[in-house]
């Protein structure tokens, strides 16, 4: 395999291996993507990446991250994102959304305007989540959610999914890492509960089979569905673990999950977790080994020589590049030139190509 071969993924084509990987902007009205969402995600499809994945949004507000995430929860915010939907793929890359709960670690500040927790009375909201465990000292205990309001995290996901499609997205994204609810339920650091949805490892995993299934149900069989897990809590003991991480993998395939974005952490505040270039391809190369699933690599990797060795390994189908992203939207064209390969740039730039 080669970072500029096409990947196939059910009646989709992704003309390379390189996507956008979902990255909050935080700069949201009310879940509502603006001209900053247009710019930043349709310049990446600009850019050349076979997949320009929206940042986690909100299947309902109460899971949003921050007051300022995107959300897929009403029509307002559906008919916001066509056209940006629309100008990512008249550049020849795929529309992708990644949906998501942010669980306990909802009502947080967004970066530049503090850290932790939106303080009491000013826009903060009641957090919910598997337990009664707040995230971290400090953080407001959440509200441990029952059978109803299991029921209702579902039938959101359900409803967001059927909002992207409306919205023009063709591929979704399910988010079960980074400590929000989906992960929550997944570890038994966060998931102290004794009824169907804790306790053992099937139990554990309850909740996000049943998303999956219900996210299915509505999204149409020729489209993919992907999956971001967190391979390892870096805890110390107790954790969710890159073991448990191949078995959910090898649950979610015939549920008709085609691909696992495979990322880390996110569940414990200060653990230790041993930041490298490519830290976290061998959970990638290990799940789509032992699975026999379709993985996507992310994390520290930041150069053309560095995703060609993943593909060409066999570690990873897809490499998503983040932070890279950030610093340069033409990533994959600088990529392409480097390892002697082409993108059809629009007609608009050709002259520069």
């Amino acid at each position: 395999m080669n970072l500029f071969d096409p990947l196939a993924q059910r009646s989709l084509t992704l003309r390379n291996r390189l996507a956008v990987s979902p990255m909050c902007e935080y700069s949201a009205t009310d879940g509502v993507p603006n001209d900053w969402h247009m710019v930043h995600l349709g310049s990446r499809a600009v850019g050349g990446a076979a997949l320009v994945i929206a940042e986690a949004s909100a299947v309902s507000a109460q899971g949003r991250i921050s007051p300022q995430d995107t959300g897929l929860w009403n029509d307002a915010q559906l008919q916001a994102w066509q056209p940006i939907t629309r100008f990512i793929k008249a550049q020849g890359a795929i529309a992708g959304m990644q949906l998501a709960h942010a669980g306990r670690k909802a009502s947080t500040l967004r970066p530049w305007d503090g850290h932790g927790p939106v303080p009491a009375g000013q826009g903060d909201w009641l957090t919910v989540a598997p337990s009664a465990l707040p995230f971290a000292a400090g953080w407001p205990a959440p509200q441990a959610l029952d059978e109803a309001g299991i029921q209702a995290v579902i039938a959101d996901f359900r409803a967001a999914a059927q909002r992207a499609l409306a919205a023009g997205f063709e591929l979704i994204e399910v988010h079960a890492a980074h400590g929000y609810l989906l992960h929550q339920f997944l570890s038994p650091l966060s998931n102290l509960r004794d009824d169907a949805y804790g306790g053992s490892f099937e139990n554990r995993i309850r909740l996000l089979r049943e998303v999956v299934v219900a996210v299915r149900e509505v999204w149409p069989a020729a489209l993919p569905l992907w999956l971001r897990v967190s391979a390892t809590d870096w805890a110390d003991a107790g954790g969710w673990d890159i073991g448990q991480s191949v078995e959910l993998a090898r649950q979610m395939k015939p549920l008709g999950v085609d691909l696992i974005d495979v990322s880390s952490g996110g569940l414990l505040p200060h653990v230790k977790i041993p930041l490298a270039p490519g830290y976290q391809v061998p959970f990638a190369a290990q799940i789509r080994r032992e699975a026999g699933i379709a993985t996507g690599a992310v994390g520290l990797i930041t150069g053309a020589e560095q995703a060609a060795q993943i593909i060409a390994n066999g570690d990873a189908d897809v490499v998503l590049i983040a932070r890279e992203s950030l610093r340069d939207p033409y990533f994959p064209r600088r990529a392409a030139a480097q390892l002697g390969a082409s993108i059809d740039a629009p007609v608009q730039y050709q002259r520069a190509w």
